[in-house]
């Protein structure tokens, strides 16, 4: 260690993962099990996943009361086999950044992660703007995880860590499907 005087964080902290590589939700999720080890207090809140059996939905329940998750995307857009109009998934992520909002403003959570939060602003389900206003309201000692793909500069500047996930070798690659228990 250098010479530096280090001080103890007592506020929260805006965390972002982001990227086109793996692990994104999954580096969200493991601050999820060290917060319920300690007892914090934790929501999540999906944007763009469906209630499709995803192996987090099980393995989080097993966390509750400390963890809550809200399954409230309309599904993988542009994937193969979704057939739903855009529009439903801008209704989704419209209820998903509502709850958020509610979420934030009562304030009873150590930590809220938006999971695939910045994906919903790429395909303009959200906007920037309401991404903003959802920082501005969280409380000083809330932390705030938001995860997805191609997170806005403006959320880089504000956020306190950022962690850029970068794919180097994937099996989609050889065209394999994902796998149960290490992709969903």
């Amino acid at each position: 260690m250098d010479n530096r005087d280090y001080k103890k964080c007592d506020h929260g902290l805006v965390i972002v993962y982001t990227g086109n590589g793996k692990g994104k939700t999954t580096a969200a999720l493991g601050l999820c099990i060290r917060g319920a080890g300690h007892g914090n207090k934790i929501s999540i809140i999906q944007f763009i996943k469906s209630n499709w059996p995803y192996g987090e939905l099980e393995g989080l329940k097993r966390l509750e009361p400390e963890v809550k998750i809200k399954t409230l995307g309309a599904g993988c857009i542009g994937l193969p086999g979704d057939n739903k109009p855009i529009e439903e998934h801008q209704a989704a992520a419209q209820k998903a950044y509502l709850r958020s909002l509610e979420v934030i403003e009562k304030n009873e959570d150590d930590t809220v992660v938006l999971d695939e939060i910045n994906t919903a602003i790429g395909l303009e389900l959200i906007t920037v703007d309401e991404l903003m206003r959802l920082l501005d309201k969280r409380p000083a000692k809330m932390n705030l995880v938001l995860t997805g793909r191609d997170a806005p500069k403006e959320l880089i500047d504000r956020a306190d860590l950022v962690t850029e996930m970068k794919e180097i070798k994937h099996p989609f690659q050889d065209g394999y499907l994902g796998k149960k228990g290490i992709d969903y």
